[in-house]
């Protein structure tokens, strides 16, 4: 999602992404980019990055997934939160929104700590787990098509360790999600999705009103 959290008016909105978020150049200017693209509202909001940036410095975390990349915007906040030898993994199906990343990531001194997987998400997700990547990874981030986000979801909570994380992207998709008039397939598919992470005890969760609703889910020990 692109613009400001859901909820916040302009104002108040310009208001946190002045003063409530560190966005340099390099940032500044993918986002303003990315917002002249026909599919800009796929991009993280800046405080989404940032958040997601500071959740990866508290855990200390070396590795990471990304379901969905787009244009990198989110994944150039993530890779600065890793340490110069940490491994951000984006599976992306698109050639030419990594082409439009690809300058950014390199200006910004993070390429290399980036792995791009092109081509559908959950064969990229199931060659990790051949490759025995179950419980390696220290946080998943989804946002990719909506009615794959159970398959990918039960991916990543194998793939993440004990207390990892996976955070997944738009659970509040614009408010639609609490009309019952809306039923359109990616409306459903993301109710779906929520009431089917609200019953599943493997894991502590929240759904928090940042961007388009960002659910983070913190993998219980066994």
């Amino acid at each position: 999602m692109t613009g400001f959290s859901i909820g916040l008016d302009e104002q108040l909105g310009t208001y946190l992404q002045n003063v409530g978020v560190r966005e340099d150049d390099v940032l500044i200017r993918l986002r303003e980019a990315t917002a002249e693209l026909p599919n800009a509202q796929m991009q993280s909001a800046p405080e989404q990055g940032a958040l997601m940036q500071l959740l990866l410095r508290l855990m200390g975390a070396r590795r990471v997934i990304e379901v969905g990349t787009f244009t990198g915007y989110g994944a150039l906040w993530m890779a600065r939160g890793l340490p110069a030898d940490g491994r951000l993994v984006c599976c992306e199906m698109e050639q030419r929104y990594i082409d439009f990343a690809r300058p950014y990531w390199q200006e910004a001194g993070v390429e290399g700590r980036i792995e791009v997987r092109l081509g559908p998400a959950l064969e990229a997700l199931d060659e990790l787990l051949a490759a025995d990547q179950a419980g390696a990874w220290d946080m998943a981030f989804i946002d990719a098509d909506k009615a794959g986000y159970v398959d990918y979801y039960e991916r990543c909570l194998q793939l993440v360790r004990p207390n990892g994380l996976i955070l997944v992207d738009n659970t509040l998709w614009y408010g639609r999600v609490a009309d019952p008039e809306v039923k359109d397939e990616s409306t459903e598919a993301i109710r779906h999705f929520n009431q089917y992470v609200a019953d599943d005890d493997r894991v502590d969760l929240v759904l928090a009103p940042v961007a388009d609703g960002l659910t983070f889910c913190r993998k219980r020990a066994a």
